[in-house]
């Protein structure tokens, strides 16, 4: 019992591919779009993303370390596409009240 509360690897997983998803839906440069379609666009996008985690959360027992592991993981998925720090620090913050 007490090993699996550690295995985090499910988490992790996840978390990367959140991440994925939204590189995919709304790359770093994207300094030619207009504001009111970048915002349509991340609100979209955060949505199908919470469908994402609810779904994941009813199907994995989250614990505190497995939540920070997955958003350890998607705020490094981020870094290493290149958006901003500040950016990064709102959409992890989101997605950990999400969890």
């Amino acid at each position: 019992m007490a090993l699996t509360w550690f295995d985090a690897e499910a988490a992790k997983t996840f978390g990367t591919s959140l991440a994925v998803l939204f590189i995919e839906k709304i790359p770093v440069d994207e300094s030619g779009v207009d504001d009111k379609l970048f915002a349509r666009k991340t609100k979209k996008t955060l949505a199908a993303m919470t469908t994402k985690v609810t779904e994941f959360r009813k199907n994995n027992g989250l614990n505190i370390y497995k939540r920070a592991q997955l958003g350890n993981a998607f705020k490094w998925k981020l870094k290493e596409a290149g958006y901003s720090p500040e950016y990064i620090n709102e959409l992890t913050l989101w997605l950990v009240k999400q969890l």
